[in-house]
């Protein structure tokens, strides 16, 4: 699945907040923490399957409102932690949109069974020896 990125790039909202956690005086006076959010149903750039199986697949990290909203505050600056909100956002997107193979039905191997009758076997006569024998 190839992705528009520029077109996608166009949907998102971002909001700056200041970061938490150490840093000195730099969270303090900085806004570096940012949220992204992504209304999944308005996207243009997905078709109506897809955005369903998005739905469906992050289902946990959409809020009541539709929105995708992932935030990232681990670096001092705003771009980089933009960067990597939305970096994030399409390693989420792209695993969303990865659909699995349909498992095929097998059978077990004659010789598989055989060998785990064997061993059963084995187990049970291992178990016998264990008891005190009847006088």
């Amino acid at each position: 699945m190839m992705l528009y990125t520029n077109e996608l790039n166009n949907e998102f909202c971002f909001k700056t907040a200041r970061s938490s956690g150490p840093g000195g005086q730099n969270p303090n006076k900085v806004e570096s923490k940012v949220e992204l959010s992504w209304r999944v149903a308005d996207s243009l750039v997905l078709s109506e399957d897809e955005k369903a199986l998005v739905l469906g697949k992050l289902r946990k990290r959409i809020n009541k409102d539709g929105e995708l909203m992932l935030s990232s505050q681990t670096e001092r600056s705003q771009l980089r932690n933009k960067e990597i909100v939305i970096g994030r956002f399409y390693v989420l997107l792209n695993a969303a949109l990865k659909v699995r193979k349909k498992r095929k039905a097998t059978r077990p191997t004659k010789a598989s069974v055989q060998k785990r009758i064997d061993q059963k076997k084995k187990a049970s006569e291992t178990k016998k020896l264990r008891k005190r024998p009847d006088y």
